[in-house]
């Protein structure tokens, strides 16, 4: 089969593989029918993180076809359809139970890799997978897109808004212009909050932010943007920041963003070695967030918002690539040309 390898900084390339088979009794093998590239996939493509060279690629977000399953696999079985979340929880610890699901304590593996393929092996698949009604076939072009957004995007954007708590008056800022950041806009919105202040410089990626439900656009950055916003609320700041980025700028602008005793919620993947919390501890800034509860949100509100079409978010897909065209998917996130990049794996 054809299975992406990670074979350098600047270059992932297309290896003939074996087709995964089932190796305990709660694997799920999947026939990918859609994946795509993520912006931490990025981290080791541009060489920011020690990547090892010749490595299983780090792609983790697929919807797909059920090809076998495990013998303990009661959920779903050959021919489902299915959203392939990168959390594989087991839906009854105590962190699943709490709806944290993306940090499951039953299991050491609890995250997808090796998912820009035309086969994987999903660990732990009895609970964490999500059956989407039909098959592929009966669903637009769009609507797979926004399938696809479920199995990490959409339901991480809902992540750093439910932490961050958003309700309903709230006023919102969103600190990221990515998928994720694009995301938690909507996701803002469908908690109710009446404003939605938008951190973004890039034009395309603006619109799609104000058609997502952003009110208002700040695109300065640092204390130009922090006192855009404060202009914006009247000199208190936000009641809840979803920060979306990870680096050190965007947790800075996070923390300042934000009114004394607001939540700022966290998605971005930290890749800092420390962070300074004097600041928050005396605005009484409270800091959540993590890896996304991706089939808790997916089952409880996520993919019928998708199904019954009140929410797209497959429109952050810009740019749409096969399977043989990876690398070139990679390259248009990595010089901005596109948002994010869909993977067109099968029909």
């Amino acid at each position: 089969m054809k299975h992406t390898v990670f074979v350098k900084p600047g270059k992932v390339e297309i290896e003939d593989s074996q087709k995964p088979t089932i190796q305990k009794d709660d694997d799920v093998i999947i026939h990918v029918v859609r994946t795509c590239v993520c912006g931490s996939d990025l981290w080791g493509y541009r060489g920011l993180d020690d990547t090892p060279e010749h490595s299983e690629n780090s792609g983790h977000e697929a919807i797909g076809i059920v090809d076998a399953v495990g013998d303990a696999i009661t959920t779903v079985k050959p021919g489902d359809f299915v959203i392939a979340p990168f959390t594989h929880g087991c839906g009854h610890c105590a962190a699943c139970l709490a709806g944290f699901d993306g940090v499951c304590q039953n299991h050491t593996d609890n995250f997808s890799n090796g998912v820009q393929s035309e086969y994987v092996r999903f660990q732990h698949g009895e609970w964490a997978l999500v059956k989407i009604p039909g098959q592929p076939e009966d669903y637009s072009d769009a609507m797979l897109n926004s399938l696809l957004s479920l199995a990490d995007v959409m339901a991480t954007g809902y992540h750093a808004a439910r932490v961050a708590n958003v309700k309903t008056g709230d006023t919102v800022v969103v600190v990221g212009d990515g998928a994720v950041g694009l995301c938690g806009v909507i996701a803002a919105k469908m908690r109710g909050a009446k404003r939605i202040i938008a951190m973004s410089r890039h034009e395309d990626r603006q619109k799609l932010a104000l058609e997502f439900g952003a009110t208002d656009i700040v695109a300065e950055r640092g204390d130009e943007a922090i006192a855009k916003v404060k202009t914006l609320t009247n000199g208190a700041g936000a009641d809840a920041v979803l920060e979306c980025v990870g680096t050190e700028l965007a947790t800075d602008t996070a923390f300042k963003a934000a009114r004394p005793g607001a939540i700022v919620g966290r998605v971005g993947l930290p890749h800092e070695p420390k962070m300074d919390m004097t600041e928050s501890f005396y605005s009484n800034i409270s800091v959540a967030g993590g890896p996304a509860s991706v089939t808790t949100y997916d089952k409880q509100v996520l993919l019928k918002a998708v199904l019954d079409g009140d929410i797209h978010p497959g429109k952050v897909f810009t740019q749409q690539f096969n399977l043989d065209e990876i690398d070139d998917a990679y390259q248009a996130m990595t010089n901005r040309e596109a948002i994010k990049s869909l993977v067109v794996v099968s029909h």
